[in-house]
């Protein structure tokens, strides 16, 4: 029964969260970890900490000038080498002696919200307020590539696994892009301000329908596969995403958290490639299993809002496509049901979340309000 359901659903989390906790006392802003399960922590004020997978500090470094870290990045192809943004830079440290910035990149216009480095470890992509995304050649350690399209804050940017030429990026315009390193302009745009109007168009049929938050876009994540995608946004929606060739299609959507979502990350595990984790506003940490969704609703997606990059001449909206159907995902849709596998009641606002590998068991790390990292372990996975 309910109580038998409810008991299989607590088994996912061992009790409540353990605490990593070093001597800074910053709050932890960004998340990573390498293939060998070493964490880096980038917080306030510049402070840059190295955990091993039990949870101590190993080192600790302080960026110059105090800025705040607001991202750091592993090296695809060398676990020792680290990336972290700090205003609009970014430093390239190795922490096996994590000293002085072996490198620095000053390349970006305002402060950087994201790096992203594809998998041949070619290129490393940063995001920043002015909307814009510098794509760094780390072989000439030059600018290869400034992609200007977003009108807001670019608040992410992810090169998609198994593709080094292309890369999606979101922002507080609303608008997520896909784009090809070979090209300056997005090869394809949605818009989820379009996607949300249609989803209330259909809400707006039930009892009780309310107004959410505008959909900033604030996180994007893409599946081992390469073509599938979730990008989470301000109004608490998490929307999957299917790329084929040049373009991408809405495929689903569903209210992940009763405030904006700030962070998506699938897990990527080869037993089960679209469990995906969330973070949110509303201090909950979700887990989601979106295979259902991924497999099931791919007959026909909504071409929802998607339009093909046109020259400078034309006109912005020439190309434009929508569906006339009602969007994926809305009340009354059965399918819009989805509940998440466990949901954590965190407690703090979150502020990055990522999974960890330790002793061959999969585990939640989350970056909240404070100056601890909490640490989740997952059983049964």
């Amino acid at each position: 029964g309910k109580t038998a359901i409810f008991m299989s659903i607590c088994t996912f989390l061992l009790g409540m969260a353990s605490k990593w906790t070093a001597g800074a006392s910053s709050t932890v802003l960004c998340l990573d970890v390498n293939s060998e399960s070493v964490v880096a922590s980038g917080a306030e004020k510049g402070a840059l900490t190295i955990w091993n997978s039990q949870g101590a500090a190993i080192s600790h470094l302080n960026l110059r000038n105090d800025d705040d870290v607001t991202c750091v990045s592993f090296s695809q192809t060398c676990d020792s080498i680290l990336y972290a943004s700090h205003s609009e830079a970014v430093s390239v440290l190795d922490i096996r002696a994590l000293k002085e910035p072996i490198e620095c990149f000053h390349v970006n216009e305002d402060e950087i919200n994201c790096l992203s480095m594809n998998e041949t470890g070619s290129h490393l992509a940063a995001a920043d307020d002015s909307g814009s995304i510098k794509v760094i050649d780390l072989a000439s350690k030059k600018v290869s590539r400034s992609l200007r399209r977003h009108s807001n804050i670019c608040s992410c940017v992810t090169f998609r696994p198994q593709r080094p030429q292309s890369l999606l990026s979101c922002g507080l315009d609303m608008q997520v892009m896909l784009w090809n390193l070979q090209k300056t302009r997005p090869v394809w745009t949605v818009s989820l301000q379009d996607i949300a109007q249609e989803e209330m168009e259909g809400m707006q049929q039930q009892a009780g329908c309310q107004l959410f938050n505008p959909p900033l876009a604030h996180f994007t994540t893409v599946a081992n596969c390469g073509n599938i995608f979730a990008c989470g946004a301000e109004d608490g929606r998490i929307r999957l995403f299917r790329v084929t060739g040049t373009r991408f299609e809405f495929e689903y959507g569903f209210r992940g958290h009763s405030l904006g979502v700030s962070q998506v990350h699938f897990l990527n595990s080869l037993s089960h490639p679209y469990w995906l984790i969330s973070g949110g506003n509303d201090a909950k940490v979700m887990l989601w299993d979106v295979s259902k969704q991924i497999i099931t609703d791919g007959k026909g997606p909504l071409k929802s809002a998607g339009k093909k990059s046109v020259s400078s001449t034309a006109k912005e909206g020439l190309g434009a496509r929508k569906s006339d159907r009602g969007a994926k995902g809305c009340k009354g849709n059965k399918s819009n049901h989805i509940l998440p596998k466990h949901s954590i009641d965190h407690g703090e606002k979150v502020n990055w979340i990522t999974a960890v590998d330790i002793k061959g068991c999969k585990n939640i790390l989350v970056a909240d309000q404070s100056c601890q990292i909490s640490l989740y372990p997952l059983t049964n996975f």
